[in-house]
């Protein structure tokens, strides 16, 4: 498939995709939106496809709405159905593909683009990366899911921090604070990620599809619902040629090989 602003490219059943506007530092306009929005969905019917990474183009992640279409014409924005419409179907079409997606961000990731890396499962950060609330700085409220991933990932009183101050947090910092998984050197950072990727990619992918359902239910669950949960999940996982391969390879001591079924 041909896209105007994303480039796509596989490599070992690991899916690219790149936002491709470096000279507006990946700034999301609606070609962007639409244009995720296809991809996320070709790949969820795509079952050769078993890790997906997410990065851009350039010196930048992604900075954000592009605020040259914000001011454009004479009416204002209608934010509210440019999230319902555009950015809002792209985190729940991240958050609910049946495969690891990492957030390769080699540069300074900014308001919605922050938030897309924050909807990834994963995020891998160049040491020289930064991460910006911005919102805050321009009386908007954080969006594209920030206000449900954020307190999450680090807390309530530091998600406000974060979202009213803006101000910009370091690679070494966001580390620290959970908000990414690990860091690598600019000039190594989409090799690491391609490594980590591509072991997803040959893990049992049906089991860590089944896993991320659980652990997105816990977010919302007491303790007797989520072991329900849990013993019903498992009892599917029970089931997959994946859980066969492994247990086989287990007793055999060898390393399994998993078809992602």
């Amino acid at each position: 498939m041909s896209y105007e602003t994303i480039l796509t490219s596989d490599d070992d059943n690991v899916r690219t995709v790149t936002l491709n506007r470096p000279n507006e530092l990946n700034a999301i306009d609606q070609r962007v939106t639409q244009e995720l929005q296809k991809e996320l969905k070709a790949i969820s019917q795509e079952p050769s496809v078993r890790c997906v990474i997410l990065t851009g183009a350039g010196r930048a992640f992604c900075v954000g709405q592009d605020l040259k279409e914000a001011t454009a014409g004479d009416e204002p924005l209608d934010f509210a159905a440019r999230l319902n419409e555009g950015y809002n179907p792209v985190i729940c079409a991240l958050r609910s593909l049946a495969v690891p997606t990492l957030a390769c961000v080699n540069g300074v990731a900014a308001g919605a683009g922050w938030s897309l890396a924050l909807a990834c499962d994963l995020r891998i950060a160049a040491k020289t990366a930064k991460f910006v609330s911005a919102f805050g700085k321009i009386g908007l409220v954080p969006d594209s899911g920030m206000t449900w991933t954020l307190p999450k990932l680090v807390g309530y009183a530091k998600a406000l921090e974060i979202s009213w101050f803006g101000d910009a947090i370091s690679a070494e910092q966001a580390l620290e604070w959970g908000l990414v998984n690990r860091l690598a050197a600019p000039e190594g950072l989409a090799m690491e990620t391609q490594a980590w990727a591509r072991k997803l990619a040959q893990g049992p992918t049906r089991g860590y599809a089944l896993t991320k359902q659980a652990i997105n239910a816990s977010l919302s669950r007491d303790l007797e619902s989520q072991l329900e949960y849990e013993a019903m999940l498992q009892g599917i996982a029970g089931r997959t040629s994946d859980y066969e391969a492994g247990v086989k390879a287990f007793i055999e001591k060898r390393q399994p090989e998993f078809t992602g079924e």
